[in-house]
């Protein structure tokens, strides 16, 4: 892919059986208020679903938002897909109630950032504009 003009595109995903949503929509409301597209998918998604979306809707990263404690599986599920999709210059963030021990692994597993609870969503915002495109060579 080559380098893309034009906002940031992110999609902002609530994987699992979570069915707590608010947090996912005032961070996809801050970044569409930064100036970002958003494409929020709604509650109980799968990671094939998420990565489908993304690279359909030739999203530059996706945010996971996860609280049911299944963050482990469904973000490795994520990268996983977007390898095998060879999507990999999609960027993947999260943040929910992830304990700060898992945060090393999940990094390790190709998760760019975890925002924890308490993260404010100007540091999100402003991470994602300081990242996003420049990972991807842009």
């Amino acid at each position: 892919m080559g380098v893309t003009a034009g906002p940031i595109r992110v999609v902002v995903a609530k994987p699992g059986l979570d069915g707590h949503d608010r947090g996912a929509k005032v961070i996809a409301r801050a970044l569409r208020d930064a100036g970002m597209e958003v494409i929020y998918t709604g509650l109980h998604q799968t990671p094939e679903q998420i990565v489908g979306t993304a690279i359909q809707e030739d999203a530059d990263a996706i945010g996971l938002s996860i609280l049911s404690g299944a963050h482990n599986t469904l973000f490795a599920a994520v990268i996983d897909l977007l390898r095998e999709r060879e999507a990999e210059d999609i960027l993947v963030f999260g943040g929910g109630i992830i304990p700060e021990g898992d945060i090393p692994a999940l990094k390790e597993k190709g998760v760019a950032e975890i925002f924890t609870p308490g993260a404010t969503t100007q540091s999100i915002v402003d991470w994602v504009r300081e990242n996003v495109r420049q990972s991807a060579g842009a």
